[in-house]
């Protein structure tokens, strides 16, 4: 699963799952996991609803009303390098503020990316767990989120191509801080928004963090990965 924990998915090509955060799963395992508080958000583009999960949490929740449209360009420096990332903010106006509005915060910065796939067989990176800020414990990351949630922006026709960037969650409408970058093809049932693409480059670089392998703590065989892979900054624009 993805987890935040990430809601799990069913990875249909691998038999696995993806789960983000919000529950009290570690993210050891890939069995489905349940979610947390739900959220809500205008269906129409109009007002976003964050929802406070009553965990404990410094960060300030997102403005309701989302002040980016169009393609938002969003580099993430790294100790792997540079991540490239584009958001859609016409398509996934609550995802995108909800982002921009952590990045701004500072949210993303010290976090360690705690789980990363084959790249055969579950090609994705998933990162933003909080709680991701000591390497040596990267095994029982994977249910830290920012303190609230927010609903779903899906079409139901969602796919997990090789550059997609989609949120991680633990059942429907329990987005938070947790998203997947994927630089393989994967086959996931449409339930994670899809709120961008990563740019080429960047997939390369992800595909060399795999190669070097993972700590394989969890039963569907992804795990921290041998690389680590540190966010230090994340600049909107």
């Amino acid at each position: 699963m993805l987890k935040r924990t990430l809601l799990s998915v069913t990875l249909l090509a691998a038999g696995t799952t993806l789960a983000a955060c919000g529950s009290s799963d570690s993210g050891s395992d890939s069995s489905a996991a349940g979610g947390g508080a739900t959220g809500s958000s205008s269906p129409a583009g109009g007002a976003c609803t964050y929802s406070p999960d009553g965990s404990s949490s410094d960060v300030k929740l997102p403005p309701s009303d989302p002040s980016k449209t169009g393609k938002v360009p969003v580099t993430i420096s790294s100790t792997v390098g540079d991540l490239k990332l584009t958001l859609d903010a016409d398509k996934t106006p609550c995802t995108v503020n909800s982002f921009v509005s952590l990045a701004e915060q500072g949210f993303f910065e010290g976090i360690y990316c705690h789980r990363i796939g084959d790249p055969a067989q579950f090609p994705m990176l998933q990162c933003g767990d909080p709680t991701a800020k000591d390497p040596s414990q990267l095994a029982s990351a994977g249910a830290g989120g920012p303190g609230y949630v927010f609903a779903d922006e899906l079409t139901g026709s969602e796919t997990y191509g090789a550059g997609t960037l989609a949120m991680a969650n633990s059942g429907p409408d329990t987005n938070g801080s947790q998203f997947f970058m994927v630089f393989g093809d994967i086959g996931l049932s449409p339930d994670y928004t899809v709120f961008g693409t990563i740019a080429p480059e960047t997939i390369s670089t992800l595909k060399a963090v795999a190669a070097k392998g993972n700590a394989g703590t969890n039963p569907d065989g992804t795990g921290a990965p041998k690389t680590p892979v540190k966010f230090t900054k994340v600049t909107v624009g």
